[in-house]
């Protein structure tokens, strides 16, 4: 696993009890792993907090439902670190709870005794392209997705959390921190006869990826470059595109949104 988390879940806890519910809340069996390894490791704190990290693109948004999860037993606050993207996103969780926070994740970290692999990179390392989220789902307006994603968070949407714009092409799903996390997810599994296109991409499209979803399931995969693993079968081309510009243009989402404008 690379040295630079683009997530992580920091929580107080018995080590071994941690790393058996974040394999629950990820509905994973102990051990379990792809071609490219586990969905996360553990990186030991010198007190009572220890750091859940992933690396995988695929897989930012994992550290809400971990925390969420975790923050249900935890008598301690559990804090979920996302940054994959621009602006970083830290979220502070209680009982299943979130609030965000204006705060640095390598300080929020160092501060609790289990400072963030990577943490301590030279200056001089190239700085990490942030990614950046966006769904179109065809067949769903942004009403009926606002009431799905409130069910399933139990209250109202914060306001700001998501993006939601109907568009002639369908739904467009984003964020203004960039993470979406399971939104387009949680809408494909509550609308099973929508079509969702869950795209992140780098903000000079050099890294591009685009996630089909139907019922809630990934059937297929695009990406640029190729993923050396790929987890669902691989399409040359998304809508008869073959390019990150026109796979966009044909998804009908501006490549702006990637730029954080």
């Amino acid at each position: 696993m690379s040295q630079w988390p683009l997530w992580a879940v920091l929580a107080s806890g018995e080590p071994t009890w941690l790393e058996n519910r974040v394999y629950d809340a990820l509905c994973l069996e102990k051990g379990e792993q792809d071609e490219e390894g586990p969905p996360f490791e553990m990186s030991l704190g010198s007190g009572r907090y220890h750091a859940l990290v992933g690396t995988n693109p695929i897989d930012v948004g994992a550290e809400i439902q971990i925390a969420k999860e975790l923050s249900l037993e935890c008598d301690e606050p559990v804090y979920s670190i996302e940054r994959a993207n621009d602006p970083w996103t830290v979220m502070s969780w209680r009982k299943g709870s979130p609030d965000v926070l204006e705060e640095d994740p390598e300080s929020l970290a160092k501060s609790l005794g289990c400072p963030l692999p990577g943490s301590e990179a030279p200056s001089d390392s190239p700085a990490r392209k942030p990614l950046l989220a966006v769904a179109l789902v065809e067949g769903v307006r942004a009403q009926e997705a606002t009431q799905v994603l409130e069910e399933d968070d139990g209250e109202p949407l914060t306001p700001g959390r998501y993006r939601l714009e109907d568009t002639p092409r369908g739904l467009l799903i984003a964020s203004g921190t960039g993470d979406i996390g399971y939104a387009d997810i949680t809408v494909s599994e509550r609308i099973p006869h929508a079509t969702v296109y869950a795209v992140i991409a780098s903000p000079d499209l050099d890294e591009f990826i685009v996630t089909v979803r139907r019922g809630g399931e990934g059937v297929e995969e695009f990406a640029q470059p190729p993923d050396e693993f790929p987890r669902l079968p691989v399409v040359g081309d998304i809508k008869g595109e073959t390019t990150p510009e026109r796979i966009l243009a044909a998804l009908g989402i501006p490549a702006e949104w990637f730029r954080n404008e």
